[in-house]
């Protein structure tokens, strides 16, 4: 037996031992809006969160998050995680965050769950229709054209995961809604897998 690795920790997260599963053929979409503090993961039909404590940092807390996001991405056919936010300069945490995102990106690679990476600018000019929206903007976006509404300290999160997966979706010839084809030509900015590789899994 081997000694367990961050990247092989395969520990649910505390109530989040059971995922919803693609339903009869569909493709299980999920997407994730990676942060060291409230990171927000969502598919068609549910969203949620992941919060670390205020005083974790460094490595135990990218290994919590690891382990938390992991429990949520290990049934996906394809994940949409959110790209990096160049024009944030002054945010703190860049090196950590950027660290994070590798992680879950290599957590995934390494079971083969495939996966995209949708620019910001990209994603709230699918999403809704200008890529400089805010986060009022993206929750009003996700009710008008796709009847979600999105409240709590984690609103913005979950709509943004939300967003990922309507975009993962969208890609795939599956919209969870009807969108202006502008909103669909946004698409073109993101990273995509290979589709074989979606459809093989």
């Amino acid at each position: 037996m081997t000694t367990p690795t961050l990247f092989d920790t395969e520990t649910p997260a505390a109530g989040l031992t059971t995922r919803p599963a693609a339903a009869g053929n569909q493709p299980l979409v999920i997407g994730g809006d990676l942060s060291l503090r409230s990171t927000g993961i969502g598919s068609a039909d549910w969203t949620d969160h992941v919060r670390t404590k205020v005083a974790q940092r460094g490595h135990p807390r990218l290994a919590y998050l690891v382990q938390e996001i992991g429990s949520f991405l290990k049934n996906a056919d394809l994940v949409v995680l959110e790209g990096a936010s160049y024009g944030n300069a002054n945010m703190g945490g860049h090196e950590e965050l950027a660290g994070l995102r590798i992680m879950v990106q290599h957590w995934l690679w390494r079971r083969e769950i495939p996966y995209a990476i949708m620019p910001p600018s990209s994603l709230k000019l699918f999403f809704a229709g200008y890529g400089k929206a805010s986060k009022p903007q993206m929750r009003a976006a996700a009710e008008q054209h796709y009847g979600r509404t999105f409240e709590g300290p984690a609103a913005g999160d979950e709509c943004d995961a939300f967003a990922l997966a309507a975009a993962g979706y969208a890609w795939l010839g599956l919209p969870l809604a009807d969108v202006p084809q502008r909103h669909l030509d946004a698409l073109a900015g993101g990273v995509w897998p290979e589709r074989e590789a979606v459809a093989a899994r």
